[in-house]
């Protein structure tokens, strides 16, 4: 046997695609490969397979000791086996040469030492260029990992110098059973298939296909041989098509004409190497099909009826009479599948979603003992498995199960991050409020799906930070539904209020939550729930990001929210998260003009409540000044109040030279101190109170700390100007002097 160097090809790898999804198959271009008819296995290069991971192998060149004939019995004496290195035992043993695929040839073979059985594929390529090629595409198919798929364990290439040759062997999981033979034992019994496993098979094929096609990965080869059975009760799809072994048609032409059955699978545009996610579902179809009439249709038959379907639409209309005459179950939601899928122009064919909500939306899958649909627990586990995508592909469209959604819902919120793809695609918000609104009254599906949105939203917003939340009425409405339906839960208020925040940032919505009544629904919730401490935070923040740069359409519910949060501050007196929030939403409301001038007290003294209490706090005392500064602006009277009144040993005056020393070198604070010394000094009847409390030296130094901020030195020359020119007047006789 001739020696033929291989160059290294890289290990492992994939390409920081989800799931190992390669881009050279993300819409992969026409093009179908073949292999020639063989009368003998060539021999095969050694390897030693990774128990780990799947890999790429080179050594020493494999030799046949026989023929690979179909005759070859386990155990006896002339059975080939694939030598391993110089020196060292032959690893396999080769049992049996199956039929030959599209591809290639299949053998089954045995470890020698475990007596482990697998499946190798051997697929001739024109060239060593081009087996190179193959090699590069397949090495993320390797990296796929989901249940229903079966997993390559190991790619090698040999040479053939008899047939001066480059062979791409793949090492596979092997079964006993696929559902060809499901189909070929039931076409000699004549009986029909059993529904409950039917349906349990058709939806894992379903999981199973939409996660390939989640990752632009085409089957391309989907045919009832090429799906195993691993149990009685678990399937998976195997022989997954590779572009560049598949594009030579002679080859491929050559093969089907041995076999015309191959073709007949393959959908219409398929024929002229032309590959969609919709030929997988064409494919599919016809698997479908064949399931549903083996009882009465010899293969051949069958195989006719598929072709037939290319070209005459009005063979399946017969068919699908025929079925329905024979009693074949499941035939309401046949009736109206198989047609769906298996219409001539590719324009219009079903998407695979569609498929899943035909499925599962008829009633052969509905329970007539119960007072809503169930899909039975085996269908359920199916639909989560996989990943995000493959859970949602179900849930997503069963909107009559709510069991399965809320499965779904909570499986997804306990897969850990790099199982869930982030950022999620914010199409997904739809599919959750869907359930919202179907599944109102169920309070476990509203926590669960609110859960679910702030993950979204939440994620969306943290890879990136300009992104625009979709927003539209329905959602605002789902969830202002579910707060007055479940008006006693708690934790489905504090969800609610934090999915609101998110989106009161259009003003559009926040317009709209406005007219709603979403303000009166807020103050009920704080007045019912005052000593729960996350409710009152989530409605505070709610009510800042609703009335921030927002229009406002009704001032009458405003105005009492002063009451209301001076209760909440009062009933949590020493929590400066509260006092925060409360002080955040006093300072908007004194923008707004909903502060009476009755109320000026006792607002003044809760912000300098809030700054002895926080004073450490940096946005708190921002909130507070500038909240402070707003009333000061607009009324005389609020200036009266902030130096007249004392807070513990404080007066205000001092309060605020207290909060200067301490953050002298933050010119954000700086600057709301001076804007309200400004608005202090505007009044004559205070400026004598200024200059007695030290309020010059403090003007002083502000000038002389940020000589290069225009506006802070313009706001403290302004406090200087005016205490200069009174100073004649009002310091000269009356007032003691300073200290």
């Amino acid at each position: 046997m001739e020696k033929y160097q291989v160059p290294s090809v890289p290990r492992g790898g994939g390409n920081g695609s989800r799931g190992g999804g390669p881009p050279s198959l993300r819409r992969r271009p026409p093009g179908l490969l073949g292999a020639p008819a063989w009368l003998q296995s060539p021999p095969l290069k050694s390897t030693r397979r990774a128990r780990t991971a799947p890999s790429f192998r080179r050594g020493p060149w494999a030799r046949s000791t026989g023929s690979l004939g179909p005759g070859a019995q386990a155990g006896a004496p002339e059975t080939p086996q694939l030598a391993g290195h110089k020196g060292e035992p032959r690893r396999f043993g080769i049992l049996q040469e199956l039929s030959p695929g599209a591809l290639g040839v299949n053998m089954v073979v045995e470890e020698t030492k475990t007596k482990i059985k697998h499946v190798i594929k051997q697929v001739q390529c024109m060239d060593h260029r081009h087996a190179s090629q193959a090699l590069e595409e397949i090495r993320p198919l390797l990296q796929l990992r989901h249940p229903h798929i079966s997993m390559c364990e190991e790619v090698f290439q040999m040479w053939d110098s008899k047939v001066s040759s480059m062979f791409l062997c793949l090492v596979m999981e092997y079964s006993l059973e696929s559902f060809q033979d499901v189909i070929e034992s039931k076409r000699e019994e004549k009986a029909l298939i059993d529904s409950e496993w039917l349906q349990v098979m058709l939806v894992q094929v379903l999981n199973t296909l939409e996660y390939l096609h989640h990752l632009d990965i085409l089957h391309t080869n989907l045919k009832p041989s090429n799906i195993v059975l691993v149990s009685q009760n678990h399937c998976k799809l195997q022989d997954l098509g590779c572009h560049v072994l598949m594009t030579h048609r002679a080859k491929w032409n050559v093969r089907s004409e041995e076999d015309s059955c191959k073709k007949s699978w393959m959908a219409p545009e398929s024929l002229s190497f032309s590959f969609s996610q919709k030929s997988d579902i064409w494919s599919l179809g016809c698997i479908i099909l064949d399931l549903a009439r083996c009882s009465f249709l010899n293969g051949v038959e069958a195989m006719d009826l598929r072709k037939s379907l290319r070209q005459q639409p009005g063979s399946l209309r017969d068919i699908l009479e025929t079925m329905a005459e024979r009693q074949v179950p499941l035939m309401d939601t046949f009736s109206f599948l198989l047609p769906a899928m298996l219409q001539i122009n590719p324009s219009d064919w079903v998407t695979l979603k569609d498929v899943v909500r035909i499925t599962f939306g008829r009633s052969s899958l509905k329970s007539s003992t119960l007072p809503g649909p169930l899909i039975p627990e085996a269908i359920t586990s199916v639909l989560l498995e996989g990943s995000m995508a493959s859970i949602l592909a179900g849930p997503a469209l069963l909107s009559s199960h709510p069991e399965v959604r809320l499965r779904a819902m909570k499986k997804l919120l306990s897969m850990p991050e790099d199982q869930l793809g982030l950022p999620w695609a914010l199409e997904l918000v739809e599919v959750v409020v869907t359930t919202m609104k179907q599944q109102e009254r169920i309070l476990d599906v509203q926590l669960c799906a609110s859960t679910l949105l702030l993950c979204i939203l939440g994620q969306a917003l943290v890879w990136d930070t300009d992104v625009k939340v979709s927003w539209d009425s329905s959602f605002s409405s789902t969830l202002l539904s579910a707060m007055r339906r479940h008006p006693d839960s708690t934790q489905l208020i504090i969800k609610a209020c934090s999915l609101l925040t998110i989106i009161s940032s259009h003003e559009s919505a926040s317009q709209e939550l406005q007219k709603v009544g979403l303000c009166e629904l807020v103050l009920q919730h704080l007045s019912s729930f005052l000593q729960d401490q996350d409710v009152c935070l989530s409605g505070l923040g709610l009510l800042w990001a609703l009335l921030v740069d927002a229009v406002i359409m009704n001032r009458e519910p405003l105005e009492k929210f002063l009451g209301l949060v001076a209760q909440v501050l009062a009933t949590h007196p020493a929590d400066m998260d509260m006092a925060e929030a409360g002080c955040a939403v006093l300072w908007l409301l004194s923008l707004l003009g909903c502060i009476r001038e009755e109320q000026l007290e006792e607002v003044v003294l809760l912000f300098l409540q809030s700054i002895q209490l926080g004073q450490g706090r940096v946005q708190l005392v921002n909130n507070a000044y500038r909240g402070l500064a707003s009333l000061v602006k607009a009324s005389e009277l609020a200036a009266f109040w902030m130096v007249a009144l004392e807070e513990g040993s404080s007066g205000g005056l001092s309060l605020l030279q207290a909060t200067y020393w301490l953050y002298r070198d933050d010119p954000e604070v700086v600057e709301n101190l001076c804007l309200l010394l400004a608005h202090l000094a505007s009044y004559k009847e205070i400026l004598p109170e200024l200059e007695y409390s030290g309020i010059r030296a403090l003007a002083q130094d502000i000038q002389g700390c940020f000589p290069s901020s225009l506006e802070l030195v313009s706001y403290a020359k302004k406090v200087l100007l005016s205490l200069e020119t009174t100073a004649a007047h009002d310091l000269s006789g009356d007032l003691p002097a300073p200290p």
